[in-house]
């Protein structure tokens, strides 16, 4: 049994809801839904507009399933109301804005009002006990700061749980790794691809990543698979845990896997209300089945949000370690799918297939090209420093593999050791240029 294993078997959570009876959770979850769609309808008039249109009041909500009555709501909503078209309080009791990169068009921009920052504080403590963390462990934070949500998100739930925080941020790394060695954090928080880096940076300096003081790690902000979690498991001797979080919802803190169990998010129902839908018709399926999540605030006041599409493709399924439902581990989107020949792929399916070549490293990247009307995919991969000269083997297994497993002819091609990308933030796995082929023929 690992420390931070040994540390959570106590039993229970940080809040007393966290293992209350399912009835209990659905009571509160009712009430606090009535509440959060009267709020929305009366002080936003994006959703007072949504909701007349598709005939239904906050009135109606009469059960947790009269939910899907209401309309959704999408990201595209949120760039039509830029910048401030969705707060449901006067500006002046928001107290923080964030918002996202914009790489897409406008930013999609969320307001906290000083209860929801306390309330996000709140989920992301709640968080971090449930990976294993306990008031005075010294915790690295690596996740960007400012107006991504991540590094504050973290660094306020993880002083309310009583850590000492490092707010590293992200980027220049030899810090990164001085500051491990010297501070001796228990717990880091950061991208996945990320850690990755860092393991490879302290392993080229002869530094052994499983002889640290870090011993708990929790990753979000992008997909990564179970191989991931066994190789920075076994890399760095520590327990790899799933926060799962976007700023249309709150930030990280949405949900959490337990360490005990490492077996799926547990979304803290309690503030956020989750459900399945078809990602085409955009009908609930019931739990256990595959689809899209979709989520609503069911406590935030700044900025409520009803029925929001997340894209994430994942499953409900029952709680364990704690009474609320969980979601499996999140490894594709409805806009990370890309479509080949006919076949859907996702960069999900790629990675995993790559961690299961030992001689490859795990960092990649995905190329899209036409060649004439037909779409061509180049997996762009490195061998591992210790790997020796030939992995032509690896290489040639690797191609066979995407290709039976996933059902598309790939070319693989190897790069130079360090030539791919380092992601100091979320990693760009998919390099699309089959729109720039087509203009240059």
């Amino acid at each position: 049994m690992s420390e931070a294993l040994a540390r959570r078997a106590d039993g229970g959570g940080l809040h007393a809801i966290e293992t209350a009876s399912r009835d209990e959770i659905a009571a509160l979850q009712l009430k606090r839904m009535k509440w959060s769609l009267a709020h929305a309808y009366s002080n936003v008039p994006h959703y007072k507009t949504a909701f007349d249109q598709k005939g239904v009041h906050p009135d109606d909500l009469k059960s947790l399933d009269d939910l899907s009555k209401f309309p959704f709501a999408t990201k595209e909503n949120y760039r039509q109301n830029y910048p401030f078209g969705l707060f449901a309080v006067p500006r002046s009791e928001i107290v923080r804005v964030h918002a996202s990169s914009g790489t897409t068009g406008k930013p999609t921009v969320v307001g906290y009002t000083a209860n929801d920052i306390s309330l996000w504080a709140d989920c992301v403590a709640r968080s971090v006990y449930a990976a294993g963390g306990r008031k005075g462990d010294i915790v690295h934070i690596a996740y960007g700061y400012g107006l991504f949500t991540g590094g504050m998100g973290a660094h306020y739930g993880a002083e309310r749980l009583g850590c000492t925080v490092i707010p590293m941020s992200g980027g220049q790394t030899e810090k990164q790794i001085q500051l491990i060695s010297d501070f001796q954090p228990s717990i880091i928080m950061v991208t996945p691809s990320y850690m990755l880096a860092l393991l490879e940076e302290m392993e080229r300096r002869g530094i052994d990543p499983r002889e640290t003081s870090l011993r708990i790690g929790i990753f979000g902000a992008e997909p990564w698979t179970e191989e991931m979690r066994t190789q920075l498991e076994e890399r760095a001797g520590i327990d790899a845990v799933d926060i799962y979080g976007l700023s249309e919802i709150i930030g990280p803190g949405v949900g959490n896997e337990c360490v005990e169990t490492k077996d799926g998010i547990h979304i803290w129902e309690d503030h956020f209300y989750p459900e399945i839908i078809d990602p085409v018709t955009g009908e609930v399926l019931p739990d256990g089945e595959f689809g899209e999540l979709v989520l609503t605030s069911l406590t935030k006041e700044g900025m409520p949000t009803i029925r929001y599409r997340t894209k994430d493709l994942t499953r409900l399924m029952p709680g364990t370690a704690r009474s609320m439902r969980r979601i499996q581990k999140i490894t594709g989107r409805c806009d990370d799918m890309m479509i080949i020949r006919g076949v859907n792929v996702f960069p999900s399916q790629i990675e995993e297939l790559i961690l299961m070549q030992p001689q490859l490293a795990p960092h990649y990247q995905i190329v899209l090209t036409k060649k004439g009307p037909l779409d061509e995919m180049t997996v762009l991969i490195e061998g591992r420093d210790n790997a020796g000269g030939d992995v032509s083997g690896a290489i040639t297994a690797l191609r066979h593999a995407i290709k039976t497993h996933v059902g598309v002819s790939v070319d693989v091609k190897l790069m130079p050791c360090g030539e791919i990308e380092r992601s100091v933030g979320k990693a760009k796995r998919v390099i699309d240029n089959r729109q720039l082929s087509q203009a240059t023929r």
